[in-house]
């Protein structure tokens, strides 16, 4: 299949992606209150090589410079994410004005570039006195989210007509509420769910407030998604695969489709209906203008009957001897295509973009050259298959490179590298790699 641009049609929305705790900094400055992330980091043991996001890409400082980086690659779409700490400090009540007018800045100079602002309002980083009330786990924090919410549309709305509510609520709920290894480093069923279904009632409640403060707009929340497979083709690892797919795929997209719980093969997860309360499943419910897609690989599932609550465990791309990025994911490009097929095939699912989509490599500076083969191989093979499920009618509208400066990737800290871009962490030098600079021709 020949890979030109004019394929996707010109109306596909080209862009990059990032998140303000892996790129900011400041992390204490101009009246910013601590997040959870703040605080994961200084916990013994919890980040690669004792990493913190405190300084990361200094982008705080650094923005007008790499706006203009991004404008020399011909990016005209940016999504990026808002700390709601910054804006926010304890949560809720007080607004910060320092805050507010770092993101108007940053929102006004990429318009004055040419670039749209596509902002995700909630990218992991809970304000920290907020999870000193319980966090995700208190049924209270979709009052304070919608409190933040509103804050963001009042003050940015007037220029900013795209929205994202959650980013990858799967991720944060059992990262950080179940298994414990993202922050605020909680454990155990009963968090999981509460903070899973106060998330999903966020989703759809955030979307209503935007929708009621700006009826224009274009909103939309984005999921992570894995494509599943059976290890081996045996009944047992079937079921198996049917269960992970429920958990990494379907938890959340379901019930913003007013579908409700997918809770059929997984009998543990009607637990979640201790945590619901009159009318809460109409409420989990929202139309969306679109939905956001994120996908970096494919996972092989097989029967396990000594892992609690699933049966089910992954096999790992090291254990099945495949060709892995620095995160140890399977390269599997053709997941991308098998993910918007599945999402596609719901009966009333809004239009999808690919939201966050990339690969992490090891780079080498070489006479201040970053030659990344393998990451452009990557994204190149990956959109090929994006044009394939196009082509077939599946509605996928844009697609968003993760991500555009190397960051800091949460718990492995600044050791995978996505970026188009190079970021050397001492010198706060940037690169752009050979991966950076075909897209920006790919997309000019």
């Amino acid at each position: 299949m020949l890979l030109t641009k004019t394929a996707f049609g010109d109306d596909f929305i080209w862009g990059v992606s990032t998140a303000a705790y892996q790129i900011e900094g400041a992390h204490r400055e101009d009246g910013k209150g601590p997040s959870i992330w703040d605080e994961f980091v200084q916990q013994k043991n919890r980040i690669f090589q004792k990493h913190t996001g405190d300084i990361a890409c200094d982008f705080y400082h650094r923005y007008l410079d790499d706006l203009l980086l991004m404008h020399r690659l011909h990016i005209k779409n940016y999504r990026f994410s808002i700390a709601w700490s910054r804006i926010m400090p304890h949560g809720t009540g007080e607004v910060n004005q320092a805050g507010i007018d770092f993101y108007n800045r940053l929102i006004d100079r990429s318009l004055e570039l040419g670039i749209t602002p596509w902002i995700t309002l909630y990218h992991w980083d809970l304000p920290h006195a907020l999870e000193c009330k319980g966090g995700w786990v208190n049924r209270d924090v979709t009052e304070w989210f919608g409190q933040y919410v509103s804050v963001c549309v009042q003050h940015f709305g007037d220029r900013v007509k795209n929205w994202m509510v959650l980013n990858e609520p799967t991720v944060f709920t059992a990262a950080g509420y179940f298994f414990g290894v993202h922050a605020p480093g909680k454990k155990g069923l009963d968090n999981f769910l509460a903070a899973a279904h106060h998330a999903a009632l966020s989703q759809a409640l955030g979307g209503r407030i935007i929708r009621s403060l700006q009826s224009d707009n274009n909103i939309g929340t984005t999921f992570s998604c894995s494509h599943i497979e059976p290890y081996r083709a045996i009944e047992r690892d079937i079921i198996a695969a049917k269960k992970a797919d429920l958990l990494l795929n379907r938890l959340f997209i379901e019930p913003l489709l007013g579908m409700g719980y997918p809770t059929g093969e997984i009998k543990i997860l009607r637990k979640i209906d201790k945590f619901m309360r009159a009318d809460d499943e109409k409420k989990l419910a929202f139309d969306m203008d679109f939905i956001g897609v994120q996908n970096y690989t494919r996972e092989m599932i097989r029967y396990a009957p000594f892992v609690p609550y699933l049966n089910a465990k992954i096999v790992t791309a090291k254990k099945r001897k495949v060709e892995m990025t620095a995160m140890n994911w399977e390269v599997y490009p053709a997941s991308i295509y098998h993910i918007l097929k599945k999402f596609s095939a719901y009966s009333n699912i809004p239009p999808l973009l690919i939201t966050e989509n990339g690969a992490a490599f090891p780079d080498q500076v070489d006479n201040g050259i970053v030659d990344d083969p393998k990451r452009l191989r990557y994204l190149q093979e990956t959109l090929i298959q994006v044009l394939k499920a196009k082509q077939e009618g599946v509605p996928v509208h844009g697609y968003f490179v993760w991500t555009f400066l190397d960051n800091f990737e949460w718990a492995e800290g600044y050791h995978p590298r996505f970026g188009l871009v190079h970021v050397d962490f001492e010198t706060q030098q940037r690169i752009v790699k050979s991966s950076g600079k075909w897209y920006g021709e790919f997309i000019k």
